[in-house]
């Protein structure tokens, strides 16, 4: 059927949208929201694929996936065979078909989208990946014969992970070290269930176990060992340093001390890995949301994840507090409209001024201000001018802080030789990855600060390279 349509007949079927949970049931459950396409929807929405010559898609992902080969193998209906060709590129095709921003990356290069709505890549990605899962039939690659070099990769998030599968597939020996109990990262601590259930990652975490990854947890590098330690006493060839960005910023406003105010990370983290979604089987102390009025500031896919969490955790009035329009919200769109449809209240162009406590120094209340947009800021957004006289107070019992994260300090305050930029993110050369220490490379959200999971993936598998290149020639 494929072969039989010309590009101007593709280019006329309409993008297949993901079937999703209704908004009122899912606003109080867990359960994932995209519930994914049928084999059926598959395969249609493979056929809008105009399989240009020269495919400006693979430009856009960060890790060059061979993207109309594999959407060609779904129309053909060979779903193993097209999950196995984006394995040549990416080792997590399941989370990266759900969490990436596939709108800003393959999808905005995509040629259809010229003309209407580009193809669905992230969802053909998911499904493919999934199909795999639920068949049983996971097919790991080919190891080469031992080198008998060891690599150590610091962090079990989407860079370190990446990384690890590379290296491993070239037949090093690689142990990847996490500080928490539990495998994957920012996947596992920051990502809510309803997003990204974590069975997902621990399939994909299985896989490069039975590829032959070793993984230590509760195993906090720079502390309980060192890089030093690593190379000098343990014997790693190499290090790779992916240990993200977990140090949340604060607003510097007054009354943040006060009990009732979280980072975002301390919020999720206490949601994801404490299993405050289980409540009541599990019960995280202190975060009960049950009949409360819940805010969050900030605009990114953290925010969004933080306030729909409140939402299924109980939460009367969930509102999401921004200083910009909603035009400058750095959220994924589709992130911003499931809040939408799920409740959620934007009070955007309003930041805050201060957290007001009761006697207790429990948080009651927050001041307000409404902004106007003003001239664009280094960011390219308009910058936010408060408007003079417009304060207000609103009532809330928990307040989250969503508004960024900086480096992790704990390697580079035992290894004083990585050089870091002013903001602490760790100094690379951005083709090999390589730190200023011989031997130790670092990429993913402690390189650049805060970003996407494919971007992270995408330094890792740079690095992994770099690393086979160095442990094998000897080079620096």
């Amino acid at each position: 059927m494929q072969q039989q349509l010309t590009a101007k007949e593709r280019m006329k079927i309409p993008r297949h949208h993901m079937i999703e949970q209704d908004p009122l049931e899912r606003s109080r459950n867990f359960e994932e929201v995209n519930l994914g396409y049928t084999a059926k929807m598959a395969q249609e929405e493979a056929l809008r694929c105009i399989q240009c010559p020269k495919p400006s898609c693979v430009e856009g992902c960060p890790v060059n996936i061979q993207i109309k080969d594999f959407i060609n193998l779904i129309a053909e209906g060979d779903f193993l065979g097209a999950v196995h060709k984006i394995k040549e590129d990416n080792a997590l095709p399941a989370i990266c078909g759900r969490v990436c921003p596939q709108e800003e990356q393959c999808e905005q290069a995509c040629v259809v989208g010229k003309r209407g709505e580009p193809v669905a890549i992230g969802y053909l990605e998911r499904f493919v990946a999934d199909y795999e899962r639920k068949q049983g039939k996971i097919e790991y690659p080919t190891i080469n014969k031992s080198t008998g070099k060891k690599i150590a990769i610091v962090g079990s998030g989407p860079a370190g992970l990446s990384c690890a599968n590379d290296l491993v597939q070239w037949g090093h020996k690689v142990t990847v070290f996490e500080a928490l109990h539990e495998l994957g990262g920012v996947l596992v601590y920051g990502i809510p269930e309803f997003r990204l259930p974590k069975e997902i990652v621990r399939k994909e975490i299985d896989g490069l176990r039975k590829m032959g990854v070793e993984f230590v947890t509760d195993a906090v590098i720079g502390r309980t060992t060192t890089v030093d330690e690593l190379m000098q006493e343990e014997g790693y060839d190499a290090v790779f340093v992916g240990v993200g960005a977990g140090l949340p910023w604060f607003m510097g406003i007054p009354g943040e001390n006060l009990v009732g105010v979280y980072s975002a990370n301390e919020f999720l983290t206490r949601v994801n890995l404490m299993k405050a979604y289980r409540f009541p089987e599990f019960d995280s102390p202190i975060l009960d949301c049950r009949g409360k009025n819940v805010a969050v500031f900030g605009g990114g896919n953290t925010a969004m994840d933080a306030v729909r969490t409140s939402l299924r955790l109980g939460a009367k009035n969930a509102y999401i507090v921004y200083r910009r329009s909603e035009k400058e919200m750095p959220a994924r769109v589709e992130e911003v409209k499931h809040a939408k449809e799920e409740g959620v209240q934007f009070k955007i162009l309003t930041n805050p001024v201060e957290f007001i406590g009761d006697e207790k120094e429990w948080l009651k209340a927050v001041k307000l201000i409404k902004m106007e947009l003003g001239e664009p800021d280094d960011s390219g957004r308009r910058r936010p001018v408060p408007i003079e006289g417009s304060e207000y107070i609103m009532d809330i019992d928990i307040a989250v802080v969503a508004i960024g994260n900086g480096s992790n300090p704990l390697i580079q305050q035992t290894t004083p030789e990585i050089e870091t930029s002013k903001r602490g993110t760790i100094v690379v050369d951005s083709e090999t990855m390589k730190t200023s220490k011989k031997g130790v490379f670092a990429g993913g959200d402690i390189v650049t600060g805060g970003a996407t999971v494919i971007l992270a993936m995408g330094a890792g598998r740079k690095a992994a390279k770099a690393i086979h290149e160095y442990v094998m020639e000897g080079k620096w």
